[in-house]
C-alpha cells in the first residue's frame, strides 16, 4: 500500500472514532499534498503524481516545522500549545520509516562519499544528493550537512 492510501485509510478511520486531533492533522497531510499536486499541474511530473518520495519530504518538512514551533510556544510560555504541536509530531512520525540511529547514519555518509568518490568540500553536493536519493525521510538533512562537511575537510 503507498504512503497516500495509508495516510486516506487513517484519515477515514480517525473519522469513524471520531479522534478530533488526529483527524486534524491527517486532514493537514492531506492538504499539504494537495498542495503539491497543484503545483505539477501544467509540467510534466503531472501525469506521476506526487510520489511517495514527495510525501516523505512534505512529511519531514511538516514535523521539523512543528518542532520549531513547539520550542517556540516553550520559550513564549505556552505549554498547551507546545504539547499539542508534539502530538502532531507522533500523528506524522506514524506515516515516516524509521529514522536511522547515528551509527547508521555515519554508515550511510561513509558509503556515500565512497559511493560518489567525493575527496574534497566541493563535492558535498553530490553525497548530500545521495543521501538523498536513498534516506528521504529517513535522517535529518539539516544535522547530516555538517557531518558531510567534517568527513571532507
Amino acid at each position: 500500500m503507498d504512503l497516500r492510501t495509508r495516510i486516506t485509510t487513517s484519515l477515514k478511520d480517525a473519522m469513524k472514532s471520531k479522534e478530533a486531533d488526529r483527524l486534524a492533522t491527517l486532514r493537514l497531510i492531506n492538504a499539504a499534498i494537495k498542495d503539491r499536486d497543484i503545483a505539477l499541474r501544467g509540467t510534466e511530473a503531472e501525469e506521476a503524481g506526487v510520489s511517495d518520495a514527495d510525501v516523505l519530504a512534505i512529511l519531514g518538512r511538516m514535523v521539523k516545522q512543528r518542532h520549531e514551533s513547539a520550542r517556540a510556544y516553550e520559550e513564549g510560555g505556552r505549554l498547551e500549545l507546545a504539547e499539542k504541536e508534539l502530538a502532531e509530531i507522533k500523528v506524522i512520525e506514524d506515516f515516516l520509516p524509521r529514522q536511522l540511529s547515528d551509527a547508521e547514519t555515519q554508515a550511510a555518509v561513509d558509503a556515500a562519499i565512497a559511493e560518489t568518490g567525493a575527496d574534497s568540500i566541493r563535492d558535498m553536493g553530490k553525497v548530500m544528493g545521495a543521501l538523498k536519493a536513498k534516506y528521504t525521510g529517513r535522517m535529518d538533512f539539516g544535522k547530516i550537512g555538517p557531518v558531510v562537511k567534517d568527513r571532507l575537510a
